[in-house]
């Protein structure tokens, strides 16, 4: 059974929220940690990464 990898939203802040998508979950909002310039929502995986260029914290 194929997995779908799951996705990947380029961002400029560091705390981001994530629905899944039309009726994918509730809502959550999501802060990257310091040490690294992403976050993965829990409910569906998805990955936000910080823009290339845009220091975290900002």
């Amino acid at each position: 059974m194929a997995h779908d990898a799951p996705e990947v939203v380029e961002v400029t802040k560091t705390r981001v929220s994530c629905d899944g998508g039309e009726g994918g979950h509730p809502r959550v909002w999501l802060q990257m940690p310091g040490e690294h310039g992403w976050v993965e929502c829990p409910y569906c995986d998805c990955r936000f990464v910080l823009k290339e260029g845009v220091e975290a914290g900002h």
